[in-house]
């Protein structure tokens, strides 16, 4: 299984104006195409009366509500090359807890994704990629002022991933506090996020008022830093920023390089490191180690699951898979991260789903189905020894 790493990253300003829009006290309508008037409502007839869109699921099911960025991914059609080098790019939705959320309802789970995108074409096409991937999208918002975020994604041919984002700001910054569905969070039985919604106002105050939704509703917090350096203003910002919320969660999944990050230095494959960033409210702490598998820490007990091996073509959105993978089991068995075993089994499965996750290029086109990742496990010679 890989793991999306941290990443060097440029920013590349977009000079787009801050403006921020709520469609109106209907956030259940959605999918405005072309049109020559403005509307409260992102869903229209012929007629031009509102129609809402249903729910695709049972809200009250085991509900994860994912919470951030969506972008689009434009990854080069060819590996090892850098940016500058790639000869064309596929175009691909991505950004971290939109991946997740499409992932959990590849594995047949119940997610819905709250965050905005600019009213553009790009909107609109996440939008719908969220729909059809029966993703709860009625806490989406639409920015007239500011366009949806994109971010040019390869691997270099020396092992390093390398970023750029075109967002100054991008229409997922500029999510407001009122601009939230209370009640969709309220319906979470998992609450998802990562840090990228932290970096800038008014969007970190949306993330906190969710959290706080969230929390007082007894939903689990579940945070997935996913680090991108550049993003922040300095290193010590993001630490800061990343730190200032960590005590809330009750999962937390990092990757290895996160490890050194955090406790600025620290090994990151030693038990001692990871073990100094859990809290006492911490229930269960994740790391990812790419193709090597993962590892867990619990007030109990801690191990490592190995990965399966897998001809690897793109890495991006892995580390999502992955968290979708954790999340879908976790969710059905909050009590999971008491029972190693059965964690353990739990925690294949993810690792499976990051596994097919670097088969194709992008995040989200190559998220895994419940029976593909059964099926890996299956061809594998990986089996959930005791620890």
């Amino acid at each position: 299984m890989a793991a999306s790493p941290a990443s060097q990253i440029s920013q590349l300003s977009t000079g787009l104006p801050r403006q921020s829009f709520l469609f109106g006290d209907r956030p259940q309508c959605l999918n405005l195409r072309r049109s020559s008037s403005s509307s409260n409502c992102l869903s229209s007839s012929k007629s031009g009366s509102p129609r809402a869109v249903d729910s695709v699921r049972d809200p009250s099911s085991n509900l994860v509500v994912c919470f951030g960025e969506m972008l689009i991914d434009f990854v080069p059609t060819v590996g090892e090359v850098s940016l500058a080098d790639a000869p064309a790019f596929k175009k691909a939705p991505g950004g971290a807890p939109a991946n997740v959320a499409v992932g959990i309802s590849r594995l047949d789970g119940n997610s819905a994704f709250i965050g905005k995108v600019g009213e553009d074409e790009f909107g609109f096409m996440l939008v719908d990629i969220l729909k059809e991937n029966k993703v709860e999208s009625k806490g989406m918002r639409f920015d007239p002022g500011a366009r949806t975020a994109l971010a040019f994604v390869t691997l270099r041919k020396d092992g390093e991933r390398e970023f750029m984002f075109y967002r100054n700001p991008s229409a997922d910054m500029l999510l407001k506090p009122e601009e939230l569905d209370a009640d969709l969070i309220k319906q979470a039985s998992i609450f998802h996020y990562g840090s990228i919604s932290l970096i800038a106002e008014p969007c970190r105050s949306a993330h906190l008022a969710a959290m706080k939704i969230a929390r007082e509703a007894g939903a689990v917090l579940s945070y997935d830093p996913n680090l991108r350096l550049p993003l922040w203003s300095s290193a010590e910002a993001a630490r800061t920023g990343i730190k200032s919320i960590w005590n809330e969660a009750d999962i937390i999944k990092i990757s290895e390089e996160e490890i050194t990050f955090l406790t600025e230095g620290g090994d990151p494959y030693s038990d001692e490191a990871a073990q100094a960033l859990m809290h006492p409210n911490l229930k269960l702490l994740l790391v990812t180690e790419g193709e090597g598998g993962c590892r867990y820490y619990t007030k109990e007990f801690l191990g490592r699951v190995d990965g399966i091996k897998v001809d690897a073509v793109d890495t991006t959105g892995a580390g999502d898979a992955f968290v979708a993978g954790a999340l879908t089991q976790l969710v059905k068995e909050p009590s999971l991260y008491k029972d190693e075993p059965r964690l353990r089994e739990a925690l294949l499965f993810a690792n499976a789903c990051g596994a097919i996750a670097t088969t194709e290029r992008g995040a989200i086109p190559a998220l895994p189905s419940k029976s593909a990742a059964f099926q890996l496990i299956e061809k594998s010679s990986a089996k959930v020894l005791q620890p």
